[in-house]
């Protein structure tokens, strides 16, 4: 019997979005094993840096704490977890809802940031974990950071968590495509550093990490991200479409 109810493209999207936090909800069991490693690593010891005062009688001695590795690793997450989004059983889960390219596209976006969202709030608070730690075994003090600046981190990491989720679901839309991806795409990583770096062009390299790093302006950084990842999701529906019509 056919049904004359017709489903609207939000309605869809939206069913898609709420199946896919409970079908993936595992990657989220990763997120945390792999905070929990970076956070390890932060907390192994602190950057210490050793200095002159004003007089050479004087030593001054800093201590730099970061979670950086814990953003590192969620980046990861958020890169490796994409890619498998992009597998031909992950899509094919979605025929069972009335669907197309489009609302299955705008779901699994949706569905890489909220997954971003979470990833880049909880790197942040690993931060005061790594505070708190400190504060009561090394009797260090901290500076206080203001809402304003807390806000900025987590809009800030949740973009980076983000970012690396569109580079994976494009890597994985073209491995998809061709297998052989798998070995092109760490020969293409590790030929720019071996090549790159003892030819002088470390400079193109850094220069793709400081376009994103060095932005003061925090509606720009977001728009540079938007920029860039919707042009990845863009590329990847496309390789992915052509897959679909030659099938």
């Amino acid at each position: 019997m056919m049904s004359f109810i017709e489903m609207s493209l939000t309605n869809v999207v939206k069913r898609q979005f709420r199946f896919k936090l409970k079908a993936y909800s595992g990657m989220f069991g990763t997120l945390v094993i792999m905070q929990l490693i970076g956070l390890v690593f932060s907390l192994l010891g602190p950057y210490q840096y050793s200095g002159y005062g004003l007089t050479s009688a004087t030593n001054v001695s800093f201590h730099y704490y970061s979670t950086d590795v814990v953003i590192l690793f969620t980046m990861l997450w958020a890169f490796i977890s994409a890619l498998l989004i992009t597998t031909k059983a992950t899509r094919y889960d979605d025929f069972a809802f009335i669907t197309n390219r489009m609302s299955s596209l705008l779901a699994n976006i949706l569905f890489l940031f909220a997954a971003g969202a979470v990833g880049g709030i909880s790197a942040i608070l690993c931060s005061y974990i790594v505070k708190i730690f400190y504060y009561f075994t090394g009797n260090i003090e901290f500076m206080s950071s203001s809402p304003g600046q807390i806000f900025i981190g987590f809009v800030a990491a949740t973009l980076y968590v983000f970012l690396f989720s569109a580079f994976g679901y494009l890597i994985g839309a073209f491995i998809q495509m061709s297998k052989l991806f798998i070995i092109i795409f760490p020969a293409l990583f590790i030929g720019m550093i071996a090549v790159g770096v003892p030819l002088g062009q470390e400079e193109k390299i850094t220069a793709i990490y400081h376009f994103f790093a060095s932005e003061s302006s925090l509606l720009l950084f977001a728009l540079k991200i938007i920029i860039v990842s919707g042009l990845c999701f863009v590329c990847s529906a496309a390789i992915l479409n052509r897959m679909e019509v030659r099938k």
